[in-house]
């Protein structure tokens, strides 16, 4: 039957029936907030590319996570941002038991021991160079020796208490090597999530602000994903589920909505999206400036990658969705 019989918008006349045909929500539940953590006390400088955005010490970081806490919002990922004359080839920083990061998790823990805490494992903010592992003489990433420090890294955190290690670095084979360390040393039910399908994207902009760790010469198209490649990202993801990965992740999300719901219908794991840095800076601008509604768009944007299939959101809009939503 058609028109006149069916009429779809007896069911969109008011918000009430809105609501009750509603195919997708967004909660709280669905929120990790990225936070990153420099040296000093009583830090918050400011992200110029990501208003709202800081870098905090670890006093102020734990200040946030009660915040975060208090909203509702389950879960937060740290990323650790050393100075540079505490950076070297190998990123040594990234795996010392009083870095950043470890100190941080540790302090989350007993101020907010319900918050998860997870942990991103990469060497780029710890290299003098920027890269995500250790270089070779004529400056190629070297994937094997590369894996030890990761392990090393994951490691350490999950003895200080993270709740979860989540590598980045789009080594071959890190998961398996840090699933390995992991049990070896007893930590058989810490998680590992995969940044599974990493792409070599313009959208990172932002964040290399925030992190400090844009790479001093050349890019990273060598170890992250072509973004013109999906059935590859179904054998990353594949790979580091057969490797003993938890959680599988899709970065960007934006520009990558086919991809995470190819991975969603394909394995059927819990499936996280990374709204990157680029994402969050271009909303905020258009709406800094009146061109779009800030609250609307950055609304939409999540619901869309909920809708392509994530089952949780790495966003840096993660404090105001839980205000917004809670209105």
């Amino acid at each position: 039957m058609a028109f006149p019989t069916q009429r779809p918008r007896r069911l969109r006349k008011n918000e009430n029936w809105r609501r009750l045909v509603r195919e997708t929500a967004l909660s709280t539940d669905d929120l990790i907030v990225p936070l990153f953590v420099v040296p000093g006390e009583g830090v918050n400088n400011p992200v110029v590319s990501m208003p709202g955005v800081f870098q905090q010490s670890v006093d102020e970081v734990v200040r946030e996570a009660s915040e975060i806490h208090g909203l509702g919002i389950p879960a937060i990922i740290l990323f650790g941002v050393p100075h540079d004359e505490d950076k070297d080839p190998e990123g040594s920083e990234a795996y010392n038991p009083e870095g950043l990061v470890p100190r941080s998790i540790r302090a989350i823990k007993d101020a907010v021991p319900d918050l998860l805490v997870w942990a991103d494992v990469c060497m780029c903010e710890y290299t003098s160079h920027g890269h995500c592992g250790v270089l070779t003489d004529e400056g190629e990433v070297e994937n094997d020796p590369t894996l030890d420090l990761l392990a090393r890294a994951a490691l350490v955190y999950a003895q200080s208490g993270a709740d979860a290690v989540a590598p980045s670095d789009m080594m071959d084979g890190r998961v398996w090597a840090i699933r390995e360390t992991l049990d070896d040393q007893g930590l058989v039910d810490t998680p590992i999530v995969s940044y599974a399908a990493k792409y070599a994207s313009a959208f990172y902009g932002p964040f290399r602000d925030a992190a400090q760790s844009a790479p001093a010469f050349g890019d990273r198209k060598a170890y992250q994903m072509d973004p013109a490649n999906v059935d590859e990202a179904l054998k990353e993801v594949e790979l580091d589920i057969d490797e003993g990965a938890d959680i599988l992740m899709v970065k960007p999300a934006l520009a990558y909505l086919d991809v995470i719901r190819r991975v969603k219908t394909t394995f059927g794991l819990p499936t996280a999206a990374y709204q990157v840095s680029g994402e969050y800076a271009m909303i905020k601008a258009a709406g800094q400036n009146g061109w779009v509604d800030e609250k609307r768009v950055a609304m939409e944007s999540l619901l869309g990658i909920k809708r392509a299939g994530a089952d949780m959101i790495l966003t840096y809009f993660g404090k105001d969705v839980a205000r917004w939503l809670a209105e």
